[in-house]
């Protein structure tokens, strides 16, 4: 079974945020940084990746996704901060 991975988006520190789950993150953050997927992250211009878990699968992904979705704002802050002090985009980690 393929690995599962929720992700945040950013278009800048403490900006807007969106949150994702994804079977081939390196895929689908190139896609977001270059604006190729319609909607919220386009819009926002959320273009750098702030925060990524792996799951065993992708279920348990979109299960950690919904329930992300549902946190409150400064839980979602707080998750970003521990792996991610300073916002640094992590993209080029997954290279």
């Amino acid at each position: 079974m393929k690995a599962g991975y929720v992700y945040i988006m950013a278009n800048k520190r403490n900006g807007t945020i969106y949150i994702g789950a994804t079977s081939d993150l390196p895929q689908r953050v190139w896609q977001h940084k270059q604006g190729d997927i319609p909607g919220f992250t386009k819009r926002y211009r959320c273009r750098m990746l702030v925060w990524h878990q792996c799951f065993e699968n992708l279920h348990d992904a979109r299960q950690q996704e919904i329930r992300m979705k549902a946190w409150k704002r400064r839980w979602k802050m707080r998750v970003i901060e521990e792996l991610n002090p300073n916002w640094n985009g992590l993209y080029g980690d997954l290279q």
